[in-house]
């Protein structure tokens, strides 16, 4: 077997034109359509339209064009079947070796803020695939090229024995089904919530690879980094690293949790995090007294950790974070002076986010949980809340500088693994308690940790109290107000406990398990 014979239509021209020119000049004929064949004459390339094969004009604006016999039959012809010879030769046939063509950017189409139902439409590719999906079928005997990147090593081969190897063509043909998999799965995802329907009776999801880590959360556990399509810009997915290692699995995790944390404030805020749990979260006048505040709350579990900023990071806040072992930190930007100070650190890794935007002016994307056999999918949670919305239910209301912290500990033990409690004071945690398997264990947790700082703060819980021991616990540790659901049978019980010790009690009628 030889390579004799081309087909070749791209969207992405990219190196095209010298890829083409090299086939032809190693006796490979070149067959092609439209936008590709124009500009392949135009470069000298010799190449042979697709209706003097078919024998049929490209109709109804190039829509129709590949689909015909003589091209399919030139795809998918078994070359040792002797049925199929006979079928060829008595149609007048022949047969295509090579298989290039790269799709109409639908995806592309759709990120445009002003695109059109009727642009999307048009820009679903019917040809492209089926060509691809033809030749990477019959990968016995034809090579098919769906990515750029690939022309130089099929260059190589042919250049060597006239032919790709097998499993070369085994490998190109995965691509391709991977390709167009992942382009069907874009279309199927933007008409399905175009039609009002995001959780349909089948779901395909598709993302692409990023980088490969070197191991997932231990040593012996392989893993990568991928990206979903027309990702936010202000993802971690979309950040751009400024300097030190590679990405760990565990850092993207962290600092993926501090990012979805730092996002719920739109004055300067800083978040410290630790194993997914914030261990430091504060807001202040600027990013300097916001990170002040954040490694106040608990400087010892900061120690290693992740730092995420909502502001561009100066020099004045560098010259402090670099005080101490820090694996990342991410913000909107660093000044230059702000580099040149955390670089002299090789290995801290600086992420540049790009401008945040605020939680509440975020959509709800649905989350996707892998679990053995299958996955279960979710909205994600971006509700927030105004003191307006509160609901006071003891006797005593909050005051004014309560309901401030109030409002400030709700948003940072939304993001608590669950069960969650978190104490507030002066616009910073003072106490984290996560991931407990009950209530009051993580009310202890952050009481513990708050020590003389539980006096006067505030309390705010993921989920509703089941009974009265853990307003009992706050009322020992002179914690004056607390943020909850409600909900519970026993409410009545925690709003007697509270009234009796002066406690200011709110109910949000909205829980954050997180788990």
């Amino acid at each position: 077997m030889s390579i004799k014979r081309a087909l070749v239509s791209v969207w992405d021209k990219t190196g095209i034109v010298d890829f083409c020119r090299e086939l032809s000049q190693m006796g490979v004929e070149i067959i092609s359509t439209g936008g590709t064949s124009s500009l392949l004459s135009k470069e000298g390339v010799p190449v042979i339209g697709i209706s003097d094969v078919t024998g049929f004009p490209e109709i109804m604006d190039g829509r129709v064009k590949t689909l015909h016999p003589a091209v399919h039959g030139g795809l998918l012809a078994v070359r040792d079947s002797e049925e199929h010879k006979r079928q060829m030769e008595e149609n007048g046939l022949g047969y295509i070796d090579l298989v290039v063509v790269n799709l109409y950017p639908f995806q592309d189409t759709i990120a445009k803020p002003d695109v059109t139902y009727e642009d999307a439409i048009e820009n679903i590719d019917i040809g492209g695939p089926t060509m691809l999906r033809s030749a990477a079928k019959n990968h016995a005997f034809v090579s098919v090229v769906v990515d750029t990147a690939d022309y130089g090593k099929v260059l190589e081969e042919i250049r060597s024995s006239g032919d790709t190897t097998l499993e070369t063509r085994k490998r190109l043909a995965a691509k391709v089904f991977r390709h167009t998999a992942a382009y069907d799965a874009v279309i199927s995802d933007y008409l399905s919530n175009l039609n009002g329907d995001p959780l349909p009776e089948r779901l395909t999801v598709t993302y692409e690879k990023l980088q490969d880590l070197r191991y997932g959360e231990n040593p012996h556990q392989q893993a990568a980094f991928y990206r979903k399509p027309l990702a936010a810009q202000d993802t971690l997915t979309t950040a751009e690293q400024l300097h030190g290692k590679e990405l760990s699995y565990n850092n993207i995790n962290d600092a993926n949790a501090a990012l979805q944390i730092v996002k719920e404030f739109e004055e300067p805020a800083v978040v410290a995090v630790k194993h997914m749990n914030p261990c430091g979260v504060g807001i202040g006048e600027s990013i300097y007294e916001a990170y002040s505040k954040a490694y106040a709350a608990d400087p010892t579990s900061i120690f290693g950790g992740i730092v995420a900023a909502n502001r561009i990071i100066d020099s004045d806040t560098a010259a402090k974070l670099s005080e101490i072992f820090l694996e990342i930190v991410l913000a909107p930007d660093f000044t230059q002076e702000a580099l040149d100070i955390l670089t002299k650190k090789k290995n801290i890794r600086l992420l540049k986010t790009g401008e945040l935007s605020a939680a509440r002016n975020r959509e709800s994307q649905f989350v996707v949980t892998s679990i053995d056999g299958g996955m279960i999918v979710q909205q994600s949670d971006v509700h927030s809340i105004e003191a307006s919305e509160l609901k006071v239910v003891t006797d005593r209301a909050p005051s004014e500088e309560e309901l401030k912290q109030l409002l400030f500990g709700w948003k940072v033990v939304k993001h608590v693994k669950s069960n969650a409690i978190v104490l507030a004071a002066n616009d910073m945690t003072v106490g984290v308690g996560a991931g407990q398997m009950n209530r009051v264990g993580a009310a202890k947790i952050a009481i513990e940790q708050a020590g003389e700082q539980a006096k006067g703060a505030i309390l705010a819980s993921d989920a509703f109290f089941p009974m009265g021991d853990t307003l009992e616990l706050v009322a020992k540790a002179g914690i004056t107000a607390v943020i909850q659901p409600g909900g519970s049978i026993k409410d009545e019980e925690s709003i007697k406990v509270a009234n009796e010790y002066g406690i200011a009690m709110v109910f949000t009628g909205v829980r954050h398990f997180k788990h």
